[in-house]
Formats: structure tokens, C-alpha cells, sequence
């Protein structure tokens, strides 16, 4: 699975993907792209906790993903979330995983493609990916159901290793009606 590097800083791709989510792609990259504006391309913890509840909401930020973006903001300054590279390259992904879920917005699905395409880390297995389960026809494979109701199907690569990442891209783009890859 072949994917292009990252350009942005950790703090600020995890900035991208709260703005992202459950937003249609052209408003969301609208909105990020008045949030950069407003931050005078800054994408630094104390510039998010610099900008006012009425800047926010004139780059076209709800209440709740304010929130979210000041409590990342807050949580990378205090230690909760590590996003230093040389200190997070020790940080093993489950405590990623961990860490990341303890911000208001972030979930286990958004850690795991944190972990899969910005920190390129190879053991990711990502059963709550609908476009992954889909490829595997796997049941349960609609958005009702969650990923531990799959039973056997949520760890069928446990043990495999780093292959995981490689299978679950497969998987992925096999899908149908995916999106295009990030």
C-alpha cells in the first residue's frame, strides 16, 4: 500500500480531520481553509486556544467542533497527547490510540488512521473501518452494527503482524463506493 507523505504536522492533520468529520469534502475544506486563514497559518496549539468562540464561528466552526479543537489544543500542551516525533516514535499504538480517544472528537477510527497514514505505523488492523469491512463482505458491514458485534471477524489478523495494514488497504480499496484514499 503505497502512500504519499505527510506534509502537515501531527497537531495540525488531527486539526484537519476533527474539522472533517461529518461534513461533506468541499465544506470541510472550505471551513479548514478559513480556520488556517484565521490562524495566520499557524496550526499550533496556542494559536487555536488564541482564537476567539466569534473567530471560530466565522470560519464556519460549530460549538462542538470548537470545543474539540481547543481540547486537542489543551491536551498537546499538557502532556495528555504526545505529538512530538522523536517521543511519540517510543509511544506504542494502543497508548496512542488511548491517548487520542481522550480528546473531545477524536475516536478509536480517527487514532487508527492518525496511527495508519500520518505516523505510518504498519500493525493497524482498523475493524471499525466501514470501506475495510465492506471489502471483506465481512457481516455487520453496515453502519448499525459496531465492530465488536462482528464476533471472530474483528480479529481475524490478530496474530499476523504488520501485514495488517497491507491487507486492510487491500480490503479497503476493494470496497464499494469507497472515497479516494487520503
Amino acid at each position: 500500500m503505497r502512500l504519499r507523505k505527510p506534509v502537515e504536522t501531527h497537531f495540525a492533520t488531527l486539526v484537519e480531520s476533527i474539522v472533517h468529520q461529518q461534513l461533506a469534502g468541499r465544506a470541510a475544506a472550505a471551513i479548514h481553509g478559513r480556520l488556517i486563514s484565521a490562524l495566520d497559518g499557524r496550526v499550533e496549539p496556542e494559536a487555536v486556544l488564541a482564537l476567539a468562540d466569534e473567530q471560530m464561528r466565522a470560519a464556519g466552526l460549530s460549538a462542538n467542533k470548537t470545543a474539540s479543537l481547543r481540547d486537542l489544543a489543551a491536551k498537546v500542551l499538557d502532556g495528555t497527547v504526545i505529538l512530538e516525533p522523536h517521543r511519540l516514535a517510543r509511544v506504542p499504538d494502543d497508548e496512542v490510540v488511548t491517548r487520542l480517544t481522550a480528546v473531545r472528537g477524536i475516536g478509536e477510527w480517527t487514532a487508527q488512521m492518525f496511527l495508519l497514514f500520518q505516523l505510518r505505523r504498519m500493525d493497524v488492523w482498523p475493524t471499525g473501518d466501514l470501506g475495510v469491512r465492506k471489502g471483506y463482505g465481512w457481516p455487520g458491514a453496515s453502519r448499525r452494527r459496531r465492530p465488536s458485534s462482528c464476533g471472530f471477524w474483528a480479529s481475524p489478523f490478530a496474530r499476523t503482524g504488520p501485514s495488517r495494514r497491507g491487507t486492510a488497504g487491500e480490503r479497503w480499496r476493494s470496497s464499494p463506493g469507497r472515497p479516494k484514499a487520503p
